[in-house]
């Protein structure tokens, strides 16, 4: 299965005329994740143009989904949905560098977010439907894709969860190309290959 990754910014070769050779490199995509800090028009385009599902979580600037949320795509943020045949958990948001803004959580608040997550996978096992095949989250877990800077600081607690659930890959972004810390794919301890989706990169599970 092939899904589109994005996030960050929104890229020319996506929005807009697609040439041929986009065109079938999409082809056979299936599903499409966005990591968050994208125009929920962005998002609205490519659901239309590709016509599988979309699943996003918020970045720490989609304030503007609070008036506007991207229609036809499905919020995982704070849930675990499942799509195209794969279970994903969502956790949108970035390390708070900046007092009242919602979209941005201490290390104790993003790990009381997970704490509802937790309880429901523990139920799910119980009726023999456990485990999670995606980590979708905006920022990238403590010590694995971040920097060292708070505002691009990862979270502890996204590392318990590959810990704990071993997802098959953990798509996020907030760590942008040019900041120069930036790598696509990292192998985690848990077995869980990281994949930062800056821009748009097409995976396969």
């Amino acid at each position: 299965m092939k899904i589109l990754l994005v996030a960050d910014r929104e890229e020319r070769a996506l929005w807009g005329a697609w040439s041929e050779d986009m065109r079938q490199r999409l082809s056979d995509v299936s599903l499409i994740l966005s990591a968050g800090d994208l125009d929920p028009a962005y998002l609205e385009f490519l659901v239309t143009m590709l016509n599988v599902p979309l699943v996003y979580v918020r970045g720490n600037h989609d304030g503007c989904y609070d008036e506007k949320p991207p229609e036809g795509c499905i919020s995982a943020d704070g849930r675990i949905i499942e799509a195209a045949g794969l279970r994903i958990m969502g956790l949108g948001g970035s390390m708070r560098y900046r007092p009242g803004d919602p979209d941005m959580y201490t290390e104790a608040e993003m790990r009381r977010r997970t704490r509802p997550l937790q309880l429901r996978m523990a139920a799910d096992s119980l009726a023999g439907r456990g485990g999670i095949d995606i980590l979708l989250t905006h920022a990238p877990c403590r010590g694995y894709g971040d920097m060292e800077d708070i505002p691009h600081r990862g979270f502890k607690c996204f590392n318990y969860l590959l810990k704990t659930y071993r997802p098959k890959f953990h798509c996020f972004g907030h760590v942008h190309r040019e900041y120069g810390h930036f790598k696509r794919t990292t192998d985690h301890p848990s077995g869980t290959v990281l994949v930062n989706a800056c821009g748009y990169y097409i995976y396969e599970i």
